[in-house]
């Protein structure tokens, strides 16, 4: 009896968890992987989870997040379709911060290539990984790469998205991949729990405003490719709804209130699926 009730377990559980990696395939099975030339050879490649970032050449290929693991293969095949050569190696990677969505893909890059990322990534990561795909080089404040004719800044900004968010400016190419300190036309996830704040976000956008020149380029943690003037508007609508909150707040209206009345029209078009206008409320009016 003790047999069976053993073998009947075993088949539950193997059921589980074959049924959750056809889940997982499913999901992503008609996910296509677009890449776009930025500038020179620095490319974005566009599919499901944060945008990925690309420097390819004959020095190797460094590489900037890599959304969800069953993408692997698709990631792949898009780098050998922009670089024509028959076998691709992720030299480097780069994870802006711990999120599934950008380190998904680790286990399998790592196979090849130096994961680098801030120490706090590398803890967060390492509480439910078993050290496959974890970053092996890890800094406090940042690191430069010297790599195809590139000089790559990689800056840890302070607890705004997560307290592990990295930012990584081309020199020569004049682009930017901000991570998810910026998701275009849209409102923005901020990870409290994880050590985000809204007061340091804000913060560090500012800091990134008086960093980036007028005719760089930008990539996005989420949306499409863009520039100084569209991130200025991403800044001003958080800084904008932050001050209609923090209003609402002090005159005393509550929570629900808010969430009922909206922060009015002209904010509708930031709302998505994942931080609606409703959650971006509760985020501002938990935090501030």
């Amino acid at each position: 009896m003790w047999v069976v009730m053993k073998i009947t377990c075993l088949y539950v559980l193997l059921f589980i968890l074959f049924s959750s990696t056809t889940f997982a395939d499913d999901r992503f099975k008609d996910v296509k992987i677009e890449a776009k030339q930025v500038n020179d050879n620095v490319y974005v490649l566009y599919g499901a989870g944060g945008n990925i970032g690309v420097l390819v050449g004959d020095d190797g290929t460094l590489m900037i997040d890599d959304q969800f693991e069953p993408l692997a293969p698709k990631i792949e095949s898009a780098l050998l379709e922009v670089t024509k050569a028959k076998n691709t190696k992720i030299t480097y990677l780069v994870n802006t911060h711990y999120h599934g969505d950008h380190t998904g893909s680790n286990n399998y890059f790592a196979k090849s290539a130096s994961v680098l990322a801030h120490e706090n990534v590398r803890k967060r990561m390492s509480v439910n990984n078993k050290g496959i795909g974890l970053p092996v080089v890890t800094y406090e404040q940042g690191i430069k790469l010297h790599l195809n004719g590139e000089r790559i800044h990689v800056k840890h900004l302070a607890a705004g998205h997560t307290d592990g968010d990295s930012v990584i400016f081309f020199e020569k190419a004049n682009v930017w991949h901000l991570g998810d300190l910026f998701f275009e036309s849209r409102f923005p996830y901020i990870d409290v729990k994880s050590g985000g704040s809204v007061a340091g976000y804000i913060n560090n956008l500012d800091s990134l405003v008086s960093q980036i020149n007028d005719d760089a380029q930008i990539i996005p943690g989420h949306g499409k490719l863009t520039d100084k003037k569209a991130f200025k508007r991403f800044v001003d609508m958080i800084k904008a709804t932050k001050g209609i909150v923090k209003r609402q707040k002090q005159a005393g209206v509550s929570k629900q209130q808010l969430i009922d009345a909206g922060l009015g029209e002209k904010w509708k078009v930031w709302d998505w699926s994942f931080i609606t206008e409703k959650r971006w409320i509760e985020t501002l009016y938990d935090n501030i």
